[in-house]
């Protein structure tokens, strides 16, 4: 096997035009899909959560089943499966003069879908977490349900969640691959295409390898930020400074 170093090099550093498009459209579906995929898990959540058990059991379902389906399997159901029935075709639209085709809609939808499950289940974790006095105090002081959910558990809940919330969104860009099965043309499709073109198979998956390493990595490092400043915020004031009486025990 000969690798080539140079066109390795010259795809690294300055990759084609196409390939900047993937990278682009890669990150979009991530972003797009986990930011619906955590408004809709918020209401899977509180659907799990419910005294109705209508609704607590339809939240049970969605989740035994989105978690128990390989994420291929609903991406080819949302985008063949139903326009086939019938049921949903995804066309394609144009917003303010940008064309979104349907496979990039159908692939938002499929991994917003999936990702909604596994963040019903975080959402509850961070919930479960608050201690049960805090609910209490809140409704003595005469708050409404919403209110307390929204000033006084979301804010301490999103300190257990907020971690998991980033190493899903670390997942969410490793499963942008997955839509390239429909068409979609983001980084791993766009390589695909390219080496169907120049044959330099080892090449060019060792880029698209590197761009996603890159990415995650990027992204994990944020996450160790931000975990090192809810560490620090999480010390107890009193932790920080030592009271007066203990200042003049010491200097006794």
């Amino acid at each position: 096997m000969h690798f080539d170093w140079t066109y390795f090099r010259d795809q690294l550093f300055t990759p084609s035009t196409a390939f900047l498009d993937g990278l682009f459209l890669t990150v979009l579906l991530a972003v797009s899909a986990e930011a619906l995929g955590m408004i809709l898990g918020l209401v899977v959540a509180f659907g799990r959560m419910s005294r109705n058990r209508a609704l607590k059991w339809l939240a049970v379902g969605y989740i035994w089943v989105m978690r128990g389906t390989p994420l291929l399997v609903q991406i080819v159901f949302i985008y063949t499966g139903l326009a086939a029935a019938g049921i949903l075709r995804f066309n394609d639209i144009n917003v303010a003069g940008i064309v979104f085709p349907g496979s990039v809609q159908a692939g938002i939808l499929a991994l917003a879908l999936h990702e909604a499950a596994y963040m019903a289940e975080v959402y509850r974790a961070g919930i479960g977490s608050v201690d049960i006095g805090q609910f209490e105090a809140a409704k003595a002081l005469g708050l409404p349900p919403s209110m307390v959910m929204r000033y006084v558990i979301m804010p301490q809940a999103l300190r257990v969640i907020l971690l998991p919330i980033g190493n899903q969104f670390n997942i969410m860009l490793k499963n942008t691959t997955l839509v390239s099965v429909i068409g979609v043309s983001e980084m791993l499709l766009v390589t695909e295409t390219i080496n169907s073109a120049t044959f330099r198979t080892f090449e060019l998956y060792s880029v698209l390898a590197l761009y996603f390493l890159a990415l995650t990595t990027l992204w994990q490092l944020f996450l160790n930020w931000a975990e090192r400043r809810l560490a620090r915020s999480r010390v107890p004031q009193a932790a920080k400074q030592r009271p007066a009486s203990d200042a003049q025990e010491a200097a006794a």
